[in-house]
């Protein structure tokens, strides 16, 4: 598999109207929706570390093939001198999110939008973020939120560093679709309640479009680029229905997933 889809956590009161089976004890929740989606976008680590027991845990009540991507700490990203962020970066890497193993997807590093592009400062938080922790590879991917990473020189800065620059679309945040990485990275955050999908059939149909077009290689058409494209080479995909109307998402994903099939 090299398109995965899911939504932002499973835990949320309102799913368990609409996407959970009723009775359904909470305990197992994660385990359902593992078998209903094809990866999750853990927030948790974002506001606080885990414990090693909580990622081995997640690893073994999800199937084969099933995927986490993590958010990395906000103390990391939400300060002034991103260059002073290794300690937060380190904590993070020695909570035990390897203990993910083949199920650590990539590390989503989320900028605040009042986070303005400084060249300088945000490669050496690059320089920052580890190839590998221990003997297991890790990628990485910046969720950027100010209208000043819309530069070219922000895209050939990732593109040199390998990490990848995640596309948020369908919402007031600016859309940068340059790949820059081996796998792209995808939260689409329009979701509404008046779609019984969350989203209409259509743009399903065109969500599922264009994450095929960036595994294959290629990008989609109807999304403008700040430098040239990257070349052509098959690709990962994540793609999270994140924010919206958020009691939808999970039908939104599970729409996606059917329409690439």
């Amino acid at each position: 598999m090299s398109i995965y889809v899911g939504m932002g956590g499973w835990v949320f009161e309102p799913w368990r109207d609409n996407f959970y089976p009723k009775g359904l004890p909470q305990k197992r929740e994660l385990e359902y929706a593992s078998t209903h989606l094809t990866a999750i976008e853990v927030n948790g680590t974002y506001y606080g570390s885990q414990k090693p027991e909580s990622f081995r845990n997640w690893h073994a009540q999800t199937p084969e093939g099933f995927v986490f991507t993590l958010k990395g700490p906000r103390f990391a990203t939400n300060r002034r001198v991103l260059a002073e962020a290794g300690d937060s970066i380190r904590r993070f890497f020695d909570s035990g999110v390897t203990e993910l193993k083949d199920k650590l997807g990539p590390v989503n590093w989320q900028f605040m939008a009042t986070k303005k592009f400084d060249p300088a400062d945000f490669e050496a938080f690059l320089k920052l973020l580890p190839g590998k922790v221990g003997d297991q590879t890790v990628r990485h991917a910046v969720e950027v939120r100010n209208d000043s990473f819309r530069d070219k020189a922000f895209v050939e800065l990732c593109a040199g560093h390998g990490v990848a620059i995640i596309t948020g679309a369908d919402s007031d945040f600016p859309v940068i679709a340059d790949v820059t990485a081996d796998f792209v990275y995808v939260r689409a955050m329009g979701t509404q309640e008046k779609e019984k999908l969350g989203y209409s059939k259509a743009a399903i149909r065109k969500w599922a479009e264009r994450a095929q077009d960036w595994e294959k290689g290629g990008a989609p058409k109807d999304l403008k680029l700040l430098a040239p494209a990257a070349p052509k080479k098959k690709r990962d995909v994540f793609l999270f229905v994140i924010s919206g109307a958020k009691d939808k998402n999970p039908a939104a994903a599970q729409a996606i997933i059917a329409d690439l099939k």
